[in-house]
């Protein structure tokens, strides 16, 4: 097609009928500045609950978008008030199982995409194509430039959040009914995002223990059983991004090499190594916990703790030195799989690098992280648009989708 959008519409649905029970989405792309209808789509997802229809329509709706309008800014239109939150990065995602969904929501949604609530008679058009999948009425994807159904059924999927989060809905949506669906602004076109899925490695005897742990100059303990089970529960989270995944790329050292084998393996993906990713050498104190690092050599732990220019251990790597290598190792990935999904398994100090890169913020936000073993941290990374100078390591914007999540969390708040 010829036609081209600078702006573009996606309003998505989804519903189960039983909660969970047949399931399905409805999703199209409209023209803000006509109301006609580019696209649609709808289709069932087998049993599902409500929210999962919900997300899946927001991604198809996404896709839509990616595919009939790949250089106009989005905005997305949802009666979902949970995942307009949580994709807004108001709301935490309290449920394992959103998770994957939101990744892969994300990584469709271009960097300056707008999420607005709006009442479910002004999503009716996304509604009705979610039911007439579940009647069987339709499926897949068409192109048109008009409505896509005449009279609106509401009502028939309940895409209303049941259960725990059903309070904060209720209050939540009385702000939101004061704020105006309007159409986003035309922007530049933006090349796909190059999306880090940034995985920590599992349990080690020193992870364990809380003792310094370096990279390929030090002890290099393997995993242990503890810490392979956790990053088997990793790769089963992040098994459905696995047709997204160019591959995994880890880093040179043990504990995080024998993590990536099992994404690998799991996720059935090339692995291959990056040395710029290794944790930072810790000198003399590899192997001591904090408190015998103390004991030995006080006025050099008080030197690296308030200094990003101190050698940890004395012989080790500074914080500056670490980011230089990581961002080096960076800019390698990033130009090997632009525009692509990569898990990226690493350790504390290289993904606390790499955060702090993407929030623009100083090196020394690094001492106010907290990563679990075996946890997922998502950064999506935007070729400089056109004007815009790149960073030293070749980068555009970036921006932070998920922080220090496991498949284990439960409700959160």
């Amino acid at each position: 097609m010829t036609r081209r959008w600078s702006a573009v519409v996606v309003e998505a649905d989804g519903g189960s009928r039983g909660n969970p029970g047949p399931a399905a989405y409805g999703a199209l792309l409209r023209d803000p500045a006509t109301g006609e209808v580019i696209a649609h789509d709808g289709a069932t997802i087998g049993r599902a609950t409500n929210n999962v229809a919900e997300y899946r329509g927001l991604i198809a709706g996404l896709e839509l978008a990616r595919e009939f309008a790949p250089d106009a800014a989005v905005e997305v239109r949802m009666d979902s008030k949970l995942v307009v939150e949580q994709m807004a990065g108001r709301w935490r995602i309290k449920h394992p199982d959103m998770r994957p969904l939101a990744l892969r929501a994300g990584e469709l949604a271009p960097s300056d995409v707008r999420y607005t609530w709006v009442p479910r008679a002004e999503n009716a058009a996304a509604d009705r194509l979610a039911n007439q999948a579940l009647d069987g009425e339709r499926e897949g994807v068409e192109l048109l430039l008009g409505d896509p159904a005449p009279e609106a059924r509401t009502g028939e999927v309940q895409g209303e959040v049941q259960g725990e989060v059903q309070g904060e809905l209720d209050l939540a949506e009385q702000d939101a009914r004061s704020q105006p669906a309007t159409a986003a602004p035309a922007a530049p076109a933006l090349a796909p995002a190059t999306t880090l899925v940034l995985v920590r490695h599992g349990v080690t005897e020193h992870t364990r223990d809380k003792r310094f742990s370096g990279g390929l100059a030090a002890a290099n303990p393997g995993l242990v059983a503890e810490g392979r089970a956790q990053v088997r529960a990793t790769a089963e989270w992040l098994r459905p991004l696995g047709e997204q995944v160019a591959a995994v790329v880890t880093s040179p050292v043990r504990r995080a090499h024998e993590s990536a084998e099992i994404l690998a393996a799991v996720l059935g993906v090339p692995l291959r190594t990056e040395p710029g990713l290794a944790e930072m050498e810790f000198g003399a104190w590899d192997g001591l916990t904090f408190a015998e690092a103390r004991e030995r050599d006080r006025s050099g732990l008080d030197d690296w703790l308030g200094s990003l220019d101190a050698r940890a251990g004395g012989t080790g790597e500074s914080f500056r030195e670490v980011e230089a290598r990581v961002r080096a190792g960076l800019g390698r990935v990033l130009e090997e799989y632009a525009g692509r999904t990569v898990v990226v398994v690493s350790h504390v100090t290289p993904i606390k690098v790499l955060v702090a890169q993407a929030l623009d913020a100083p090196l020394d936000a690094v001492f106010r992280m907290e990563l679990a073993p075996a946890s997922v941290s998502v950064v999506a990374h935007y070729p400089p648009a056109p004007g815009e100078q790149p960073d030293a390591d070749g980068a555009g914007r970036a921006s932070l989708r998920l922080f220090n999540a496991r498949p284990g969390d439960g409700p959160l708040g």
